[in-house]
């Protein structure tokens, strides 16, 4: 049986991501990444070319181990100034039909109830095309800025990580039935009280998320799961499906 081959293009939010120093280039557009205009041709470009999705990688901190400070990631670009890439893929999307977008949020910057309705609604304005990288964070700048007294260990990150994916699932997956939208304009109901539900989660990390989810069931549901990452083992690129309720999370 032949597999098939995937093309998926990467980029960050940012001056620079793999390819330090480009942004020295007198033919460069990454000193444009503020605005919509190249990520839109970008989208555009790509979709021409029959790629499959663009994958948006992200990081929520800075690099500032190398020489005991930030100083050489801020003079270079490294990584710095780094924008929220989720606020690119509408306007992508609108401008594609086909292309795929996924983009990396870590478990230790949103709650996974806000996370579910921010995963949802891109869902439903790119008409199914979202994807959502798990990673667990590796920047000690990251978690001090996000509430932690420093980067948790190894298995705690990966065991809050288990945990959200399950609030997640939970939130897209059980909270509203697949004939709870009835849009009854007569009757004047939207959607049947019946059929949208609580998920009382109580865990270690996330002891009280009650529900239901905000968002109505997107064309996906739940998006598909990207893990990033080239250690023996990983499974890659991975796709969602229901009705499988887990998957694991990269530590990026």
């Amino acid at each position: 049986m032949r597999r098939r081959l995937h093309f998926c293009a990467f980029s960050q939010n940012c001056v620079s991501l793999v390819h330090h120093g480009q942004w020295r280039r007198r033919d460069t557009r990454q000193l444009e990444y503020n605005r919509l205009e190249p990520w839109v041709e970008l989208a555009q470009l790509l979709e021409r070319g029959r790629f499959d999705a663009l994958f948006l990688a992200d990081v929520v901190g800075t690099y500032d181990v190398y020489r005991g400070s930030r100083d050489t990631a801020v003079a270079e670009g490294l990584q710095f100034p780094v924008n929220d890439p989720s606020l690119l893929i509408p306007a992508m999307a609108y401008a594609t039909e086909h292309l795929g977008f996924a983009y990396t949020s870590s478990v230790l910057q949103l709650h996974p109830f806000l996370f579910a309705r921010q995963v949802a609604t891109l869902d439903h304005l790119t008409n199914g095309r979202i994807g959502w990288n798990i990673v667990t964070s590796y920047l000690e700048n990251a978690a001090r800025n996000l509430g932690f007294p420093g980067l948790p260990a190894h298995g705690e990150r990966y065991g809050r990580a288990a945990e959200y994916v399950d609030v997640v699932y939970k939130l897209l997956e059980g909270s509203w039935e697949d004939d709870a939208v009835v849009r009854d304009v007569e009757r004047g109901i939207y959607a049947d009280p019946a059929k949208v539900h609580d998920i009382v989660h109580a865990g270690t990390y996330y002891p009280g998320v009650v529900g239901p989810h905000l968002c109505e069931p997107s064309r996906q549901r739940t998006p598909v799961l990207f893990q990033a990452c080239t250690r023996p083992g990983a499974p890659g690129t991975t796709r969602s499906a229901r009705p499988a309720r887990r998957a694991g999370p990269a530590a990026g």
